[in-house]
């Protein structure tokens, strides 16, 4: 019980982040806008979205480890299980909902926002790897 609490105080916002993205996914319904008009706003949205919140798991990730840890849990924590979590909403979204629809592209833009992020992570980490963000 107390990792998953020290895990919830390294990772506050990345958490609010990624309840937000369910919420959002999930939801029955989805407001017009007036970007509804902007080709692909959708796919646009997608990529913002998980790519400001993997960017935001980087910045933590770097603020509540002294050293760089493991790079093959960097890469599991910060890469591919956001890509693993919007496949799975994606799916959820195609075969559980009646209202909403899992798109390829939906989820291509994701995976592509989650290796921005992560990119932007890499190179926050090569730039500041002696200075900690707390």
């Amino acid at each position: 019980m107390t990792k998953f609490f020290l895990f919830i105080r390294k990772y506050p916002v990345s958490i609010l982040l990624f309840i937000i993205i369910w919420i959002l996914s999930l939801m029955p319904f989805f407001p017009e806008t007036p970007l509804d008009d902007v080709k692909f706003i959708d796919k646009w949205t997608h990529l913002i979205m998980y790519g400001g919140t993997c960017s935001v798991l980087w910045i933590e990730y770097m603020r509540s480890h002294k050293t760089k840890g493991s790079a093959v849990k960097l890469f599991l924590l910060a890469w591919l299980a956001p890509i693993l979590m919007s496949g799975l909403l994606e799916l959820l979204q195609a075969y559980a909902t009646t209202t909403r629809s899992g798109e390829w592209l939906d989820f291509a833009a994701n995976s592509l926002g989650v290796t921005l992020g992560a990119a932007v992570g890499l190179l926050l980490m090569k730039k500041y790897k002696d200075i900690r963000l707390n």
